[in-house]
């Protein structure tokens, strides 16, 4: 039985206009993200990879076109209805990755929780188990100017998961750490999408975190410009430096493999579903 789309985009177009020009950052995209599924969004500075990220995130209303998170429709919300949304469907993580100075890795994992009236114990109890699971659990009372770069980012990772989202979405969360320090990020990130059936879409200029991802969906002047959907292309792909080196035609749809596993640990992260 084919799985529902948690994501899906139906044309969605955004539209700057000035006195002198029109700029389609965004031209007729349309997507689907499933449940468990982890999609790299790829392409140039200027591609509007990021500006597709933030109507996702509801933080901009498309010009045009229909955006679909759990079947419902974003761009009939109102502004209060996207924000409340926003707070309880929707997980993100920044570049930068805006931890509260003074709050520690813990609170700021809670924090979430709070913004939703949703904390108590059981709240706490999954804040714990998922900085566990990042390799934080003798950090939970740090605070950030104490962690390290990664440290600090796989706290923000669980900050965004916290709160059960439907979606998790990433912009550029590697491009602050080193090459062992974002495969960490990015694997963990994967892992946790996959095992918690969250549907994850990661923008990066980095192609080699592409070997983490299910799905890479290249984007160029505001168009998609290609689908890589096979196991054996994406891996090309995490493993060059140019979209050229991939054969050309590579938009097909069928099913790939899930990510790539690694040995990080496994330890299970209660399910949480509010107050205590």
């Amino acid at each position: 039985m084919e799985k529902t789309n948690i994501i899906e985009t139906q044309g969605a177009t955004k539209i700057y206009t000035s006195s002198e020009l029109t700029v389609k950052a965004v031209d007729e995209v349309s997507i689907g993200v499933k449940a468990g599924e982890f999609v790299g969004l790829v392409g140039p500075s200027g591609s509007g990879k990021t500006t597709m990220l933030a109507m996702l995130a509801t933080l901009l209303r498309p010009t045009d076109g229909r955006l679909l998170i759990d079947g419902q429709d974003l761009v009939t919300m109102s502004d209060r209805e996207r924000t409340r949304f926003r707070r309880q469907k929707i997980g993100f993580t920044f570049q930068a990755n805006n931890l509260v100075p003074y709050l520690t890795a813990l609170e700021n994992v809670e924090l979430m929780l709070r913004l939703n009236g949703t904390n108590g114990k059981t709240g706490r109890q999954r804040a714990e188990a998922l900085l566990t699971r990042l390799g934080l659990g003798d950090r939970l009372d740090n605070l950030p100017a104490q962690l390290s770069g990664g440290q600090q980012q796989r706290v923000a990772i669980a900050r965004s998961l916290i709160h059960n989202p439907s979606v998790v979405l990433a912009d550029e969360p590697t491009a602050n750490l080193d090459t062992e320090r974002a495969n960490q990020v990015v694997g963990i990130f994967a892992d946790l999408i996959h095992e918690e059936k969250r549907a994850g879409i990661m923008v990066t200029h980095d192609l080699r975190m592409c070997r983490y991802v299910d799905k890479v969906i290249q984007m160029v002047d505001g168009k998609i410009a290609r689908v890589v959907t096979e196991r054996s292309e994406i891996d090309l792909l995490a493993g060059s430096s140019e979209f050229d080196r991939l054969a050309p035609g590579s938009t097909d749809e069928r099913q790939s493999p899930a990510s790539l596993s690694s040995p990080r640990l496994k330890a299970p992260i209660p399910a949480f579903a509010g107050g205590d």
